[in-house]
């Protein structure tokens, strides 16, 4: 008679707890592959101990130190965030700075999309009227101008994809003069040279505001571009309104003429960013898109990962992939930059485990971490983006950002992203309606699930279906056909879009 056994998953060979693979969880009494008996019930995505850990013992996964036990914790026990401790986080000033000297990645050629060539050499894979404001005040009326265009203008311009209000909650009653300014500041004026806009960006601006609009324009702009509704020639909203149609009209015939043209894969410039992560998502959906960078970057495309608190308790893991020791000094002054505004704060690298992170099996921001960083991949990291910056060389970046989903999408968009890549575990409807977001989810109980809402699934890994290397390599292909316009990813055809937010650091006045 065959026995049959509950699957645990270890992530390496020094690990002392295992992951629970069963969506349904392990029952208590259960026997695993290894043998080891459960004592308490244990639920999907979370780890089960090994072995018998005393008080103090470190708890190790991915083959490094993610807590310490609190308390006693037998074999075959749940092992979570209430029987294990926080460990300290790696110092910055101890760790080594030197020049790696890297192998240059291995070159990947013929491949292809069908993109939107822009004037600055750039390339979008939409093509999206993009309307910013210089200040939140207007931000109800560009809503209303919005509507008006897609429903009386746009039909008009087949070859437009969409009209986009770039509303956000700055630009007066702000230091604007302060330090930190700079980074709500350029993220905005970053975000209208995004290639998917073409350079036809118009502005809606108040006339009063401290952020002035004509700073907003993009280079081959004119002041022109600039709707002041404080304007004296304008008699009223209805005239407002129809000021805003015409000039969005100038725009769309310019972006109607745009053609997709056949483009080196070289052109994508891809986002990675985590959201509603579990303790799959460093097994399955960050692997997977880690391979699918390393194809980029060796196609001569560029990538960037994000996240500071899901970096900050790995970067020594990232030190020995940095190109120089200038990209080596660039990295730990944005870790430092950051530890300092949380103690602004009051706050510590353990505010970002969220409830949902938690129930999906991350105890703590290091585990967290530690699977975060795959979706880096293997490549050289070439470059260091500070918020707000923008893209400057092809290859693979760490874009400096927050670890919340909106803010860090809004800074990845304004660093010059045209296609955006979203790994999920626990599930989110997040989406951008400036670039594609491909929705890659770290579990296939979740893809089933929400199988109209997820793109692409990575848990075949856990199931032992598929590899990391067939999935990246089927993830780089469905990059490239949305990348062309040919697949339409899931939260475009539902029309599921989140709004852009700013990260502002400055005080308010």
């Amino acid at each position: 008679m065959k026995t049959e056994y509950e699957i645990l998953i270890k992530t390496s060979e020094n690990d002392n707890v295992g992951i629970v693979i069963n969506p349904a969880g392990i029952k208590t009494g259960s026997v695993t592959q290894n043998g080891i008996e459960l004592n308490e019930f244990v639920p999907m995505g979370h780890k089960v101990a090994l072995t018998d850990l005393k008080e103090g013992d470190a708890v190790i996964r991915y083959g490094q130190t993610i807590g310490y036990a609190s308390k006693t914790i037998s074999l075959g026990s749940w092992v979570n965030e209430t029987n294990i401790t926080l460990p300290e986080p790696p110092k910055l000033d101890l760790i080594t700075i030197k020049e790696n000297h890297l192998p240059e990645p291995e070159k990947l050629e013929g491949y292809t999309f069908e993109g939107y060539v822009n004037a600055d050499g750039t390339v979008g894979t939409k093509n999206v009227l993009a309307i910013t404001t210089s200040v939140q005040c207007v931000s109800g009326m560009v809503d209303f101008v919005v509507k008006r265009i897609k429903s009386e203008l746009l039909p008009n311009f087949p070859n437009v994809d969409d009209v986009v209000g770039l509303n956000h909650t700055y630009g007066c009653g702000v230091a604007i003069n302060a330090p930190t300014a700079i980074v709500p500041i350029r993220t905005i004026q970053n975000i209208t040279k995004n290639p998917n806009f073409g350079g036809e960006v118009m502005v809606i601006g108040l006339g009063c505001e401290k952020l002035r609009p004509e700073v907003l324009v993009p280079e081959n702009g004119e002041e022109s571009d600039i709707l002041y509704l404080q304007d004296p020639k304008f008699k009223g909203f209805s005239e407002m309104v129809e000021g805003a149609l015409n000039l969005a009209e100038k725009h769309l015939r310019k972006l109607n003429a745009r053609k997709r043209s056949v483009c080196p894969a070289s052109e994508l410039v891809v986002g990675m960013q985590c959201g509603g992560s579990d303790a799959f998502s460093g097994i399955t959906a960050n692997p997977v898109a880690g391979y699918a960078s390393d194809l980029i970057v060796r196609a001569g495309g560029s990538v960037f990962f994000s996240e500071v608190t899901e970096v900050r308790d790995a970067v020594h893991l990232l030190m020995p992939r940095t190109a120089s020791e200038q990209v080596g000094k660039d990295l730990l002054n944005e870790m430092e930059w950051y530890d300092a505004y949380l103690e602004t704060g009051k706050v510590d690298r353990s505010e970002n485990t969220s409830p949902g992170n938690k129930k999906g099996g991350l105890s703590t921001i290091v585990e967290k971490s530690l699977g975060s960083i795959a979706k880096s991949g293997t490549s050289p990291i070439v470059g260091v983006i500070p918020p707000g910056e923008r893209i400057k060389k092809k290859g693979l970046h760490f874009a400096a950002t927050p670890a919340g989903d909106f803010v860090c999408g809004t800074l990845q968009l304004a660093a010059g992203m045209n296609v955006h890549i979203f790994m999920t575990g626990r599930g989110t409807p997040y989406g951008l309606s400036m670039v594609p977001v491909i929705k890659v989810s770290s579990n296939t109980e979740l893809s089933n699930r929400w199988h109209d809402l997820i793109d692409f699934d990575a848990g075949r890994v856990a199931t032992g279906n598929a590899t990391v290397e067939e999935l990246g390599w089927e993830l780089f292909h469905l990059i490239l056909e949305v990348a062309s316009g040919k697949t339409k990813v899931a939260c475009d055809q539902l029309g599921i879009h989140n709004d852009l937010v700013l990260f502002n650091p400055g005080p308010l006045t």
